[in-house]
């Protein structure tokens, strides 16, 4: 699974980056709504989050961003955002026309399994899965009610902080990950800091799924709208691809 940040650098070229990713191999994509507070990023996304507003991002425009991907690729696609951005488009609005753009799940970082009701009854009219969230801190009892109040997959966070490129698996992962395995009715989709092809082998191990999200942003970061940037995002993708295969 691939997250890159949608608008970034600007909504063109946006969107041959995330067809550059779904090209390269990626069986999710999880395409970021850009929000000025994010309070689970790292410094990498929330550049490319200041970037793509900076370039008139809007909510709007990311649900036509996946539209437009829609029509070139049916690789599914999970909106990954905050709560606020939501609440101010409207809820049942933001489901509604994000059924219709062509997203298949929503997650949103800031709800908490306990305030889910709020969003996840009209995601699920929407035909939208809700994909819950586990942490390193959330414990089996609540791992357990996230992933029966969720559908999909479980993302299941690899540490206690941010997102970012990390140079190797906390330690404890493999403990960690049995542990939420045990606990989730649904498959589980390791992420945070996963950042090399050798490193999403090693995750491969542990879950059914690997979350490569800051490093693939870095190559955003490193071409900008530049014709190379997406022929960089299709290498780098098939390189995941090939070490977990």
């Amino acid at each position: 699974m691939v997250y890159l940040t949608a608008g970034d650098p600007k909504m063109s070229a946006s969107l041959e980056y995330i067809s550059a990713a779904a090209e390269g191999g990626a069986d999710i994509i999880e395409v970021g709504i850009p929000f000025s507070d994010p309070t689970a990023d790292g410094p990498t996304i929330q550049a490319a989050s200041a970037r793509a507003l900076t370039a008139g991002a809007t909510v709007r425009g990311v649900l036509s961003l996946v539209s437009s991907f829609r029509k070139r690729h049916d690789t599914p696609v999970v909106l990954f955002g905050y709560y606020n951005p939501i609440f101010r488009y409207g809820v049942g609005p933001f489901c509604r026309d994000a059924g219709r753009a062509g997203a298949d799940g929503i997650l949103v970082v800031d709800l908490p399994t306990e305030e889910a009701d709020e969003m996840a009854p009209l995601a699920g009219q929407a035909g939208l899965n809700w994909i819950p969230i586990a942490a390193p801190t959330s414990g089996r009892q609540r791992v357990r009610r996230a992933s029966e109040n969720g559908s999909g997959f479980l993302y299941m966070i690899s540490v206690t902080g941010i997102t970012g490129v990390r140079k190797s698996l906390p330690p404890g992962i493999s403990t960690w990950a049995k542990a939420v395995r045990k606990e989730s009715r649904l498959p589980v989709a390791i992420g945070f800091g996963i950042s090399t092809p050798a490193m999403a082998r090693s995750a491969a191990r542990h879950a059914d799924a690997v979350v490569v999200g800051s490093a693939c942003v870095r190559i955003v970061e490193r071409h900008g709208a530049g014709r190379a940037g997406p022929a960089a995002m299709r290498r780098f993708v098939r390189a995941l691809k090939t070490a977990m295969r």
